[in-house]
């Protein structure tokens, strides 16, 4: 019998939780669950008498996360899989008159990263085909639930992993995980009053020298187009480019071989 090895207490929240898995009959789903557990950051795997592990099936399944496989933790019993947790939620579609209060999984998500501050914390799921029986749940100190549409609760066993592991990532980063991207954000600084002024200015004469506006009669067009500009927060680099397309307006209103208004900017 192997017993999961305990993390360290100063581990992060992450670490110290155990994803279990009692009597999986097919390897495929253990190894999609391993997928889904390195996705969201989670890695410690412990299986209760899984019907065929290893299995090439699970290894082509997790895609990848062949280290969380090759970690797991295989036991026997129940009781092993669980020694030295301090909480212990069950994972489960059914509402039981007996057993623990059931919760949602973000709010059961939120409770169990808590609770990996004083030690070690397990997710335990079922079978593919029975889910848990009320013996095993009652191992457990509380029930989670996914809030599923009622006409149809039924999830495959992976994708119930993957969830309640999405669900205890954003709860161990307080609902904004780190991301990475070797993306580069264009920066430009805000236009400053002046020139969103000057903007306006040459907007304006733009419009009265393409007779779209009527200076005699320009009616609320100006304030509106104000408006408009003024939600989009306008940048310096954005200035530029709407003035020096005014300007290309201009010289062509003003013909062949004429300058446009040489205003300066």
């Amino acid at each position: 019998m192997n017993r999961p090895a305990r993390s360290p207490s100063s581990g992060v929240p992450l670490e110290r939780i155990r994803i279990v898995l009692s009597h999986t009959s097919h390897p495929g789903n253990i190894g999609a669950a391993a997928r889904a557990m390195k996705t969201m950051g989670v890695s410690r795997l412990v299986l209760v008498n899984p019907k065929r592990f290893p299995d090439d099936e699970a290894v082509a399944r997790a895609a990848g996360a062949d280290d969380i496989l090759g970690q797991a933790q295989v036991c026997t019993t129940l009781d092993a899989a669980l020694a030295d947790t301090v909480w212990v939620c069950a994972v489960s579609a059914r509402h039981r008159n007996l057993g623990p209060p059931a919760l949602p999984a973000r709010q059961a998500a939120v409770d169990l990263v808590a609770r990996a501050g004083a030690g070690e914390v397990a997710l335990l799921f079922g079978n593919e085909t029975a889910g848990l029986s009320n013996a095993e749940v009652q191992r457990c100190r509380q029930t989670v639930f996914i809030p599923a549409d009622p006409g149809y609760t039924s999830l495959n066993l992976a994708a119930a992993v993957q969830l309640l592991c999405y669900e205890l990532r954003l709860a161990a980063f307080a609902g904004s995980p780190p991301v990475v991207t070797r993306t580069m954000p264009f920066a430009s600084p805000p236009a400053v009053h002046q020139d969103v002024e000057r903007f306006y200015a040459h907007l304006e004469r733009v419009m009265v020298a393409s007779d779209f506006l009527d200076p005699e009669r320009p009616r609320r067009l100006l304030p509106k187009l104000r408006r408009l500009f003024g939600r989009t927060e306008l940048e310096s680099d954005e200035i530029n480019i709407l003035r020096g397309l005014l300007d290309a307006v201009e010289r062509k209103l003003a013909g062949p071989g004429r300058s446009g208004s040489g205003n300066a900017r």
